[in-house]
């Protein structure tokens, strides 16, 4: 499994401008016995979570929160977009030999309508054009399967829709998708390429790829079916042991899984020993083997650069660039030639904006025009209006506008007898890509909603079901919320207008769910009786953590999600009476609630 690549085209030096960064200070004795060795410069360019957002993204999605020096008040500065991501990095990269771009997963699934409707070849394409090199796979990368995952690595038309140009076949990436932790059930061999190893300066570097372990917990089954997930430390501490037998000495680890910085703010400084951040990400950082030298994340689309101690106690680089193409993370290293190990007090990370104030890659812009005009019959069709922005991704309230909009759209979809006599809907919020903006994002208008906004905020087309539970299994339904594996990490569901409860923040696991609150049409729930509720497939199928769901009976499959949406969109706004902001009244917080997606 060991392959080497060397560098493509050297570009110019150009210094990147940051603030805080990760600096890993070494003691007296590692300082003198580098002074004893030789060494070579590295340096890492690396994103994540792409998902396919080619064009700028809208509404919060497409700011990052800084400090304004000017003020010293946090302030949302507009970032994103692959044109401007372009020339950042192709700026800040030292000379090829020396620079290695990487990223830690989710670079296509649930992309906007400009890729997704290409089943994200116009992203790889970008990738390659970017310069990435090596990617970890994410649980997006499982959206449309494995068989579809293996297509966007080796290429070739997709087996339903075909080439989507006369004589233009699709070719693949160029660069590396990794998934050690992801193998085939019944070889019991990696899905794909485990790591990948390269040189800088003749010294190897290995990378390692992992997706979360969890994976078939928030993927559809028929996503991630035939497949077994691995935990993610045996699997790098495995792969780790295996490259070390093979003289790669400087390793890092690409993993899709991430943490939670106590600040918002991008260049957040988590403290000398890692104790500003929480999350997977580091238990997970403290177990792996310290040969592996620096570590980047993604997952959480949070933004850090901080230092968590490995099993010896020494402290190391973990990072995460936010999300869309907002950030990019430089990470300077040197690695000893004699050793051919990172040299771990020399790592330096540093998270920068991609603002788009600098020049659009002229290549990028080309890519974007091209693909967006071939969308466009279909992306700029109007399918309702707004009065407002209504929030769901940017929204930090468990209960978002946005996701009331959604569980309404559903209920209303399924409701009718014939479509299978739903009671109440439930949203997941982690589905909820984007925000519906006010502002127009191109010529349609303030207020205007296009099918393609409708989309990035619904990507993922899963088939709506209506199932039957008892009155107990709703309830548990609710309970599962804050309890099982949504204890650490709660996953408050968007509910339709009918339904009300209060949730005690202050209290621990189910007992969080405020069982005689539950009102559904203001009428207490009976749990010997039973209803009908709608969900999607993912979640209807017990995905997220919600086995209730799984339980339920007497299935019925309906429209998409998209389709429910839109239709609910063209029903309920005109020109003269767009649809307003709901208020944010079905669930009744009490206590600290943190927005956990």
């Amino acid at each position: 499994m060991l392959t080497v690549r060397s560098r493509r085209t050297a570009l110019a030096v150009v210094a990147a401008a940051g603030l805080l960064g990760t600096v890993v200070v070494p003691t007296a004795a590692q300082a003198a016995d580098a002074k004893r060795h030789k060494t070579v410069n590295l340096q890492l360019l690396a994103i994540n979570d792409f998902h396919g957002n080619l064009e700028p993204p809208a509404g919060s999605s497409g700011t990052i929160k800084e400090i304004d020096p000017a003020t010293g008040k946090e302030v949302a500065t507009p970032a994103g977009g692959i044109e401007y991501l372009a020339t950042e990095l192709r700026k800040a990269r030292t000379p090829a030999d020396d620079s290695i771009t990487v990223a830690a997963g989710d670079i296509i699934g649930a992309s906007p309508l400009t890729s997704a409707l290409f089943h994200d070849e116009p992203t790889i394409e970008a990738m390659d054009k970017l310069g990435l090199d090596v990617t970890s796979v994410g649980n997006h990368e499982f959206d449309e399967g494995a068989q579809e995952l293996r297509r966007m690595q080796d290429g070739g038309c997709h087996p339903t829709d075909g080439c989507y140009e006369p004589g233009r076949t699709f070719k693949g990436a160029n660069f590396n998708y990794l998934s050690a932790n992801v193998t085939d059930e019944k070889t019991g061999k990696p899905l794909l390429a485990p790591y990948w190893v390269t040189k800088s300066q003749g010294v190897k570097v290995g990378f390692i790829g992992v997706t979360l372990e969890g994976t078939p917990n928030i993927v559809t089954a028929e996503g991630v079916k035939g497949l077994k997930f691995a935990n993610e430390v045996t699997t790098i501490n495995k792969y780790a042991a295996e490259l070390k037998a093979k003289g790669v000495n400087s390793i890092v680890a690409l993993i899709h899984e991430g943490g939670y910085p106590a600040s918002s703010v991008y260049n957040y400084d988590c403290g000398a020993a890692g104790q500003g951040i929480s999350g997977p990400i580091v238990d997970i950082a403290k177990r792996i083997d310290p040969a592996v030298g620096a570590i980047v994340t993604g997952h959480t689309h949070n933004a850090y650069a901080c230092s968590i101690p490995d099993p010896d106690g020494v402290p190391r680089s973990v990072t995460s660039a936010a999300s869309f193409g907002r950030l990019f993370t430089e990470i300077d290293m040197k690695l000893d030639k004699t050793t051919g190990e990172i040299v771990r007090p020399s790592v330096k990370a540093e998270n920068h904006v991609v603002r788009r104030t600098v020049e659009k890659a002229s290549d990028m812009t080309a890519l974007v025009d091209h693909y967006s005009k071939l969308a466009a019959p279909i992306a700029n069709r109007p399918v309702g209006y707004v009065a407002s922005d209504i929030n769901g991704r940017g929204s930090s309230d468990l209960e978002k506008p946005l996701g009331d909009v959604i569980a309404d759209s559903q209920l209303a979809g399924l409701a009718p007898a014939d479509k299978g006599g739903a009671q109440v809907a439930f949203m997941n919020p982690g589905g909820i890509r984007s925000d519906l903006v006010y502002k127009a994002s191109g010529g349609e208008g303030d207020g205007v909603v296009t099918y393609g906004e409708a989309f990035t905020v619904q990507p993922f087309t899963n088939m709506m079901q209506v199932k039957t539970l008892t009155g107990a299994q709703l309830i548990q339904l609710l309970q599962q919320q804050v309890s099982g594996s949504n204890a650490a990490a709660p996953k408050v569901l968007q509910v339709s207008s009918n339904l009300h409860y209060t949730l005690d923040m202050r209290k621990t696991g189910a007992d969080r769910v405020v069982v005689d609150s539950v009102r559904l049409n203001g009428a207490p729930v009976d749990p010997a009786a039973t209803y009908r509720v709608a969900a999607n497939e993912f979640l209807a199928g017990g995905g997220d953590g919600f086995p209730a769901f799984a339980a339920g009976t007497d299935k019925l499959v309906g429209a998409s999600d998209l389709d429910v949406f839109v239709a609910y969109l063209s029903a309920h706004s005109t020109a003269a009476s767009p649809l307003q902001a709901p208020a944010r009244d079905r669930i009744k917080i009490i206590g600290p609630g943190s927005d956990i997606d």
